[in-house]
């Protein structure tokens, strides 16, 4: 869930258990199927309101206001999984206020996913990507879901280090602005070490389509990189590229995904040769504790790339990498993985690649620990 918002959650519906546990014994006769709908009002709408945009009464009696469910920035970010790990463990499984109680002695896990089916319901615009489409990122990789986050990527071999700052922010339900700092230290011949600002590069993402019962989404994004490096020092490509790519995420399973990107580069300098590349990821989470807690995701990458001329070689590389979610609200993640030459081995070296990334839209980085 949306951890930044989940936390206003945690206090604002938080209902206290004694008010609570008779409307739940009485929500519905004995032996009879209860609907998302009705234990919905019965365990939630006290806070929430039967509308979902949060009961007045909650405002004044808890220190968070209660989330509006009809905001879909707020209400389709993340995977009902999220959703159904607060109301089961309480806001201290994910990093959340105690005023969240766990309602796993109330409800069943099955009766809390029909009320997260219920309050996405709340959301009437169908244009906003659902978070089980959002796919872990891999290290090299661009994802189709646009996001909100800000990364530290570092990639290293025998002769360089490039740590790249990334900043990410959403705008409205499918675009995304992307800013890239690149910091680059390289050996030069002599055994020394020198260092600088590499290429800048600004890229824009719009989502094309998606669809949660298919279990994909498919995104177009431009990238233009500006030739700040020192090509003296060995730093920078030396001309404007201007990029674009097609990004593609399906789910091939409920935690088993496939991620795909092929795009090319144009150079403005035509002293400098266009580019094509191809990637492909394939990956599967594991969860702890039952489905709840900390993300382990296995992935390999497929990576290959070739300059578009006559007698150009082709590039392929192989990269297995493991993410990790490190907070307990799981919106900081880190991952490193080792990007390993199939061919052309020579002239490419194997190269050790790291990110930490922070959803900053869930929360502080400090938080959530």
């Amino acid at each position: 869930m949306c951890r930044w918002h989940l936390e206003r959650i945690a206090g604002a519906g938080a209902v206290i258990l004694a008010v609570m546990w008779p409307a739940l014994t009485v929500a519905a006769p004995a032996g009879e199927p209860t609907t998302g709908r009705e234990l919905y009002e019965a365990a939630c709408a006290t806070c929430h309101g039967s509308d979902g945009r949060g009961a007045a009464a909650a405002m004044s009696a808890f220190p968070l206001a209660p989330p509006d469910f009809t905001d879909c920035n707020f209400a389709t970010r993340e995977p009902d999984n999220d959703w159904i790990a607060v109301a089961h463990g309480g806001g201290p499984a994910r990093g959340f206020d105690r005023l969240m109680p766990s309602f796993a002695e109330l409800l069943t896990e099955d009766e809390i996913a029909r009320v997260v089916t219920h309050i996405r319901s709340f959301c009437a615009e169908d244009g906003w990507p659902r978070g089980e489409l959002n796919l872990p990122r891999a290290l090299v990789t661009s994802k189709a879901f646009p996001e909100d986050e800000a990364a530290i990527r570092v990639i290293a071999d025998e002769g360089a280090v490039t740590t790249r700052f990334v900043y990410a922010r959403r705008y409205g339900a499918r675009s995304q602005l992307e800013i890239v700092v690149p910091l680059q230290t390289v050996e030069d011949e002599t055994g020394r070490w020198r260092g600088g600002v590499g290429d800048l590069s600004f890229a824009l993402k719009r989502v094309l389509a998606h669809s949660l019962a298919w279990g994909s989404i498919v995104s177009v994004a431009g990238e233009l990189v500006a030739p700040t490096g020192s090509t003296e020092r060995g730093i920078g490509g030396g001309t404007t590229v201007f990029e674009a790519y097609l990004a593609y995420g399906q789910l091939l399973a409920p935690r088993t995904f496939l991620q795909l990107q092929v795009g090319g580069g144009v150079a403005y300098d035509r002293d400098h040769a266009d580019e094509a590349f191809a990637r492909a990821v394939l990956g599967h989470r594991l969860i702890q504790d039952g489905g709840r807690g900390r993300a382990w995701t296995p992935m390999i990458e497929v990576l290959g790339a070739r300059e578009l001329l006559g007698d150009a070689t082709s590039h392929v590389d192989l990269l297995p990498e493991m993410q990790i979610t490190l907070s307990a609200r799981q919106h900081v993640v880190g991952a490193v993985g080792v990007r390993i030459p199939i061919n052309d081995r020579a002239d490419r070296p194997t190269q050790v690649l790291v990110y930490l990334i922070w959803d900053w839209f869930d929360g502080g980085v400090l938080t959530g620990w």
